[in-house]
């Protein structure tokens, strides 16, 4: 069943009746002693708060935070912020439901994206490399998950099939620089920014809001990526260990520095050229992001990016 308004589109006043998903819930007392219910509901385009102030704790046992609920509400302004009075709620059936409509996905089809990464697979001339590239993306539980990963939980490509969409992008700007500059290992390069951020498919949860996965809190997807590699690495025969060795190096320093999470600095050609390659198309895509979602405020500023430690002139 079709949603019939997002929540960008509504406005004070109106009667909204429709699906939406729960990210947080909590029961609550006003200071008479009154129980009420504080909602967090989302769609694709965005998040507001709900408020339940009749029946709240028989409402509460309705629908627990992460499921899907059909309400009934009004809209109301409060500190000009539009929140959601709801009267009535219901746990929605599974086949009331399309996830698309719900959590943002990268703007291009995925089957195309991932389509496009299998042609630069195709192109690596080193057979060992491209031995190890189609046993990565030849497995189907694999492709299926790099198709439908985020690429991060709050910063940059924080969507469905954002990490296909943003390594798609960083191979890319590698494929033009491997031309620019000289004494590049072509193949090296590619087959580092292909599988830099590969432990990401099992770093996050995505079948709803998307968050860490125990191993992804506790070990990291860098050292997931690592520990990856090893696996497929020791069942191709004779995968000379000094690619091996560089090749690692190339995951374990791509986030740059020790502070920002990589146990080791770029200290190759290749492994410096992924870093910076994958840090601009990031800050990028989070600089868009951010301008994107203040487009209905009349600054020419967006709000401090907490991240990015500044704010981001949109223009005139």
């Amino acid at each position: 069943m079709k949603k019939s308004i997002y929540i960008k589109d509504i406005k004070s006043g109106e009667k909204i009746c429709d699906f939406f998903f729960v990210t947080e819930k909590n029961l609550a007392f006003s200071q008479k002693g009154a129980p009420y219910l504080n909602l967090r509901l989302k769609d694709k385009t965005g998040e507001l708060d709900g408020k339940v102030w009749d029946n709240a704790q028989d409402m509460e046992k309705v629908f627990r935070k992460g499921d899907f609920i059909y309400i009934q509400s009004r809209a109301v302004q409060y500190k000009n912020i539009i929140q959601l009075s709801v009267m009535s709620a219901r746990k929605a059936e599974d086949d009331e439901i399309q996830s698309e409509e719900f959590f943002p996905v990268a703007k291009e089809n995925p089957d195309r994206m991932f389509s496009d990464l299998l042609a630069f697979i195709a192109a690596v001339e080193t057979p060992p490399l491209k031995a190890l590239l189609e046993a990565f993306f030849h497995d189907e539980e694999i492709a299926g998950l790099f198709k439908r990963a985020p690429a991060a939980k709050g910063f940059h490509h924080v969507y469905i099939g954002g990490l296909l969409e943003h390594t798609l992008s960083v191979v890319k700007i590698l494929d033009w620089l491997a031309g620019h500059y000289e004494g590049l290992n072509r193949d090296l390069l590619m087959t580092g920014g292909i599988l830099h951020d590969i432990g990401k498919i099992y770093e996050y949860s995505y079948d709803g809001i998307v968050d860490y996965t125990d191993e992804g809190r506790l070990v990291g997807h860098i050292v997931m990526s690592v520990e990856m590699l090893d696996r497929r690495i020791s069942a191709l025969p004779d995968f000379p260990p000094q690619l091996a060795m560089e090749l690692r190096h190339i995951l374990l320093s791509h986030h740059g520095t020790l502070e920002f999470g990589s146990p080791k600095r770029p200290k190759t050609l290749e492994a410096l050229v992924v870093h910076f390659a994958d840090d601009l198309d990031a800050k990028v895509n989070a600089m868009q992001l951010t301008i994107a979602g203040a487009v209905g405020s009349e600054s020419d500023w967006t709000p401090y990016h907490r991240l990015l430690e500044r704010y981001i002139y949109k223009g005139k």
